[in-house]
């Protein structure tokens, strides 16, 4: 178990790599770039929290693939910046670790693909069950979503989701 554990870690680790030089070269080149050939998904957005030091690339749809690389923004969400609810979901275990951390007025910066950037702040984190989360994508206003599996320290599988909500500043 520990060397599985090790392992998704590190592939965390590497892919984030993989996927900053794929967002680099999708911010210089205005398109849609893949991090590996096989790749059935494409960095979106940057997502960075100052006050935890925390930054992660995020892909395109929440397929199990793109989980597993890095946060990634639900299909049929608002982009970033956009009017409604952008929704970005993670793994509890690895990139979305820290959310345990994040207190009500944070900043979450988000810079999407084509060079622009929002600034949300933190409004409230709230634990709910996974097929009743209460997420309104095309709530009024431009509303940012951050959601992980809960709680935090689980070793299996779980029905609750920690939900950090922020509107745009």
């Amino acid at each position: 178990m520990m060397g599985k554990s090790s392992w998704i870690m590190l592939k965390a680790e590497v892919a984030q790599v993989l996927l900053d030089r794929a967002f680099t070269k999708s911010l210089a080149s205005g398109e849609a770039v893949k991090a590996w050939g096989w790749a059935d998904t494409w960095p979106v957005a940057e997502i960075r929290i100052a006050r935890l030091g925390t930054r992660s690339i995020v892909l395109q749809g929440a397929s199990g693939e793109a989980l597993a690389f890095g946060p990634a923004l639900l299909n049929e969400t608002a982009r970033p910046g956009e009017r409604g609810t952008s929704v970005i979901a993670a793994h509890r275990d690895t990139h979305f670790a820290y959310l345990r951390d994040v207190v009500v007025g944070d900043v979450i910066s988000v810079t999407r693909s084509d060079g622009l950037t929002f600034t949300y702040k933190v409004t409230g984190m709230r634990v709910a069950d996974w097929n009743r989360s209460g997420i309104d994508r095309h709530a009024p206003g431009f509303n940012l979503v951050l959601s992980t599996c809960y709680p935090f320290d689980a070793v299996t599988r779980g029905n609750e989701r920690y939900i950090v909500e922020a509107e745009l500043i």
